[in-house]
């Protein structure tokens, strides 16, 4: 169970735990998170290596990409963060939840460093990380699903809402990098 003054690796090992229970199902899950104003620093610090991870892992094992890559990674991401909470605080203040807003962030946010932590570890892994691949899948699902029945409480039509919301708010994120931005070159043969 996360504390208010545990030490940022007790954090991690607590919020993991936490992301495992979301996966499992179990009611006792937000006790792992710190929903505090520590915790959603932490959580916030933890979702920025999460996106360091998505854009330069990659390179950690041994991926040539090409020039520029890896930081464009990291930009779409960004955006793509931004609109996943953005989305995420309007929904839930429409739905008069905006209680739920920082217990979902956190949630999300250490979610969010666990799946880019398993995708990392699928570039190591070669043609038996799409197994990996395959559970981050699943994970993403029951996570989210979880989050919103444990850590923020809502209904189920209430977490439909949320998913509704949050798939909009990506789609016109990456609608507007995509013109923002030009796609990466591609990689040398």
């Amino acid at each position: 169970m996360s504390q208010p003054n545990s030490s940022y690796v007790e954090e991690i090992k607590a919020a993991v735990r936490g992301c495992i229970a979301l996966v499992m199902g179990q009611r006792d899950a937000p006790s792992y998170f710190d929903f505090s104003q520590r915790g959603l620093v932490g959580s916030l610090l933890a979702a920025v290596i999460a996106i360091a991870l998505a854009g330069f892992g990659p390179l950690l094992a041994g991926a040539r990409l090409p020039a520029g890559a890896a930081t464009q990674s990291v930009v779409v991401n960004a955006v793509l963060f931004g609109a996943q909470a953005l989305t995420a605080w309007i929904a839930l203040r429409q739905m008069r939840r905006a209680d739920g807003f920082v217990p979902y962030l956190v949630a999300s946010n250490w979610v969010t460093f666990t799946t880019a932590v398993l995708l990392l570890l699928s570039t190591f892994l070669g043609p038996l990380g799409i197994i990996i691949l395959v559970v981050v899948v699943v994970m993403a699902i029951m996570t989210f699903i979880n989050i919103g029945r444990f850590v923020v409480t809502l209904t189920p039509l209430q977490i439909g809402l949320l998913f509704l919301s949050q798939a909009v708010g990506v789609f016109l994120a990456l609608g507007l990098v995509a013109i923002m931005l030009p796609p990466p070159p591609l990689p040398p043969v």
